[in-house]
């Protein structure tokens, strides 16, 4: 893991998205991911390549890894591409 990513970042985003965020995760999974029956999924780690999920379908966890569409600086911008990656999955799904 980067310094830009260390294991309390990380956890930090996750803990975040996960509790606040949901619905956007399983959008993750669903448009990036390629997992279109998610029921719900959970972001496990993030780091400046990409996030890896666990997304349920049918009552099995399947893990699901998403790479970013460039190497994250750090906190921040890990932010905004989170935000503009849910604004294309909301797209994608409509």
């Amino acid at each position: 893991m980067s310094k830009a990513f260390s294991a309390d970042i990380s956890s930090r985003i996750c803990k975040h998205m996960n509790d606040d965020h949901a619905d956007a995760i399983v959008l993750y999974a669903k448009a990036f991911g390629g997992v279109t029956d998610a029921r719900a999924a959970q972001m496990l780690s993030i780091d400046s390549q990409g996030m890896d999920l666990t997304a349920q379908v049918n009552g099995e966890a399947i893990p699901v890894r998403i790479q970013f569409d460039h190497l994250l600086a750090d906190a921040e911008d890990a932010h905004q591409t989170l935000i503009a990656m849910v604004k294309q999955a909301r797209v994608k799904a409509n």
